[in-house]
């Protein structure tokens, strides 16, 4: 069966891998973003998924608008198009065109949207999942044929969690392709948003429960970035934190030095950070950060 991809991000890309191996679903034909600028020197760079689209040897195609004319035109009647963290809005008559198979990280109807993964460790979710559904014109709301569960590790972070998920969601994309199960209307009860991560998102607040910012520094690494805002109005960058049992809160959000440990004591709870980066540095222990700039006081 000729297949179409459509992705963007590294999720993406490692789903586009797994469909590539399978020969008889190896895509035809692969859209995803145009090239953006990014990092300090705001350089053009390719999306993961044209990148692996290149390196497999697919035919590839970054269109400004995939319902432009022109794009859709790219896609032949009769392919079955795959999409997965694409990151942009279908719209009719796209839609309507081609049966459109999506690849989402999540167990649908919870965590429909941008940032299922993050979203699902910032809440302490015991598990999460993949289901395979067929876009419609609403927010991943449409008929799922499969789902597959996966728990979330007490020790996750988006890294782990997602490289996990992939394997997933590869396998459960094939054996959707392959045996053509039933789609069944997804129930609204038990709907949730993740909305797509913002600059507040990242932001530790100490007037919030310790455990809550020990799962947004897991949920944020290594692709985003959990980052604390110091005195002086610089933000620090936390790579990885800890529930620490030293001490109890006095409720009052102080980051402090306590045997060599950086601390940061919050409304409820304490929170050890273990490895961090200060701004134009590089990501280190916190005992080299202590040594090097010493505890920074009340946040």
């Amino acid at each position: 069966m000729s297949t179409v991809y459509l992705g963007t991000s590294e999720f993406a890309a490692a789903i586009l891998d797994r469909l590539a191996a399978s020969a008889a679903h190896r895509p035809v034909l692969v859209l995803t973003r145009p090239d953006r600028p990014s990092g300090r020197g705001r350089k053009l760079h390719s999306p993961p998924v044209a990148e692996r689209a290149r390196a497999l040897g697919i035919e590839l195609a970054q269109p400004d608008s995939v319902n432009d004319p022109d794009a859709r035109a790219l896609i032949e009647p009769g392919h079955t198009v795959v999409v997965c963290a694409f990151g942009a809005l279908i719209k009719e008559p796209l839609l309507s065109e081609h049966e459109i198979l999506n690849v989402h990280p999540s167990l649908l109807p919870r965590w429909r949207g941008a940032a299922p993964i993050e979203r699902a460790i910032m809440a302490g979710d015991a598990h999460t999942g993949v289901s395979i559904m067929r876009l419609t014109a609403g927010l991943d709301s449409g008929p799922v044929c499969l789902l597959a569960e996966e728990p979330i590790l007490a020790q996750d972070t988006y890294g782990s969690l997602s490289a996990r998920l992939e394997q997933v969601g590869g396998d459960l994309l094939i054996r959707a392709l392959d045996e053509r199960p039933q789609f069944i209307e997804q129930i609204e009860d038990g709907v949730t948003y993740a909305e797509k991560i913002a600059a507040a998102d990242r932001l530790l607040d100490p007037q919030r429960p310790a455990v809550e910012l020990e799962r947004q520094v897991r949920a944020l690494h290594p692709h985003i970035g959990a980052r604390l805002e110091l005195p002086d109005g610089t933000l620090l960058g936390v790579h990885s934190a800890a529930l620490s049992a030293d001490g109890h809160s006095m409720g009052d959000p102080v980051v402090l030095e306590h045997d060599g440990r950086l601390l940061l004591n919050c409304a409820e709870g304490v929170l050890e950070l273990l490895v961090v980066q200060p701004p134009g540095g590089r990501a280190m222990d916190a005992s080299a950060y202590l040594r090097g700039h010493g505890a920074p006081g009340r946040v």
